[in-house]
């Protein structure tokens, strides 16, 4: 008995000098780039970027006060005396207090549980598997980053443009942004990179070896070094960066894209339009006013909201047998083919809705949202011909307003890096049976189908770049 119990001790220690040495390790490393290391390369980029003087606060976030809107109801500050601020102040505090503490407790650990470092340990002979997977088999090169927050960000880049392939995959970097419990080391990142990509992983602050906790202002600050170490370190133009978020990822994914509105590309896997219905789903119900709050305040993943903000091609990837990102049911396991309620559908509609107001008004919605409902490929198709989409004339017709609008906006700002700025008025004067074959075509070209669960590994076939007109 003594043997096995001095064996178990043995393997114990040994974990925990596994576990100091992976992380401490890191640790010893040189900085590669922090975020004030950027020089004016070529033309301005017009992105809210970080300023020396703003470092302290971090880097911007779309908040609810910059839409114009109040998340807990409060009148102006305009329209109330200093006393009545001082008494309403006073009554929130204890929903203040209550907030902050299931915030950096319970709730940190339920929305980025890869924080916890219980289950850095547990996955630790996988990390570093996939570390040196990455590094002998891809040649991957870690670097650290240092974000304006101080937080030292754990990165891994591998470089393809020496061999691009046939397609030039390789000459595109993508930047992968995992979910809140992936790794770099055994992330999303496996699918581009087989897809024969050049890819930049990364690991949110308080995953692995990068220091912090991922809070929503964290996790943006991490995101801003990531691009600028792309962009002035790496040296790949803008045009050729590819952010692909999966799920939870999704919305630093949208941050960069919304902040750095000249990258080429964006792609969401697995991910939601808000964070809210996700935690009213699995929280009790008698918590809902709590937990509104806490997450309007503390966790505000506001996908939708910054999604609408980029003006770049777009591709949403729904998983058909998805039950983390849906709220059908509660706590109970979909049935096959439920799609209804995964919050991709209202990520789709609402960039659908932002882009093209009036092929959405009404009927384009509605047939859209008919459309969401197929819960299989054969399905998605079946409906999809009965209305006899004409594709060549929805391109056409495409095609022609985005030169009628390039041509009335030459020389002017309006006309971006990606064309005439959205919404497009296109589909006025159209008959209600065009604008639903109008709105279809456009929700078949934005969003994918994938016969898969939140978890599966995506096939390297899927992985694909979004549509451009």
């Amino acid at each position: 008995m003594c043997v096995i119990c001095f064996v178990k001790a043995l393997v114990h220690v040994f974990k925990i000098y596994l576990t100091a040495s992976y992380t401490y390790t890191f640790r010893g490393w040189p900085v590669a780039f922090r975020w004030d290391d950027v020089r004016a390369v070529g033309r301005s980029s017009s992105h809210r970027a970080l300023t020396c003087a703003a470092a302290a606060a971090g880097v911007w976030l779309l908040r609810d006060e910059t839409l114009g809107g109040d998340a807990l109801g409060r009148p102006p500050r305009g329209a109330r005396s200093q006393a009545q601020c001082l008494l309403q102040q006073l009554r929130e505090l204890p929903g203040q207090l209550a907030s902050y503490a299931l915030a950096h407790s319970l709730g940190r650990w339920l929305v980025y549980p890869g924080s916890v470092s219980l289950m850095t340990r547990a996955l630790l002979p996988l990390l570093q598997q996939g570390q040196e997977r990455l590094v002998e088999r891809y040649h991957g090169r870690r670097a650290k980053l240092v974000a304006c927050d101080g937080n030292e960000i754990d990165t891994m880049f591998m470089d393809r443009r020496q061999h691009p392939g046939s397609h030039g995959h390789g000459l595109r970097l993508v930047i992968c942004c995992e979910g809140n419990a992936g790794f770099y080391e055994m992330g999303c990142l496996s699918a581009p990179l087989e897809a024969g990509y050049s890819v930049l992983g990364w690991n949110h602050p308080g995953f692995g070896s990068s220091t912090g906790v991922p809070f929503p202002q964290h996790d943006a600050n991490a995101m801003d070094v990531v691009v600028k170490y792309a962009l002035h370190r790496l040296h790949f133009p803008p045009a050729h960066l590819v952010v692909y978020g999966w799920s939870v990822g999704g919305f630093t994914a949208t941050w960069a894209t919304m902040t750095y509105p000249e990258l080429g590309a964006l792609v969401l896997d697995a991910t939601f339009d808000d964070l809210v219905p996700l935690a009213l789903k699995v929280m009790p119900h008698s918590w809902k006013g709590l937990v509104v709050r806490t997450v309007r305040e503390h966790f505000n993943l506001n996908v939708a909201e910054q999604l609408c903000c980029y003006p770049g091609p777009v591709l949403l990837l729904r998983r058909t047998q998805d039950d983390v990102v849906s709220t059908s049911g509660r706590l109970r396991p979909l049935s096959p083919g439920d799609v209804e309620g995964n919050r991709g559908n209202e990520l789709l509609l609402r960039l659908l809705e932002h882009r093209y107001p009036v092929v959405m008004a009404r009927e384009g919605r509605a047939v859209v949202t008919r459309w969401l409902r197929a819960g299989s490929l054969a399905q998605e198709a079946a409906f999809y011909a009965r209305y006899r989409v004409d594709e060549d004339w929805c391109l056409a017709l495409l095609r022609s307003y985005r030169a009628r609008c390039e041509e009335e906006l030459e020389g002017e700002e309006a006309l971006g890096l990606h064309g005439p700025a959205f919404p497009w008025l296109v589909g006025q004067g159209l008959s209600s049976r065009r604008r639903r074959r109008l709105a279809l075509f456009l929700a078949r070209k934005h969003l994918k189908n994938v016969e898969a669960t939140h978890f599966s590994p995506l096939e390297p076939e899927e992985f694909q770049l979004p549509w451009r007109l």
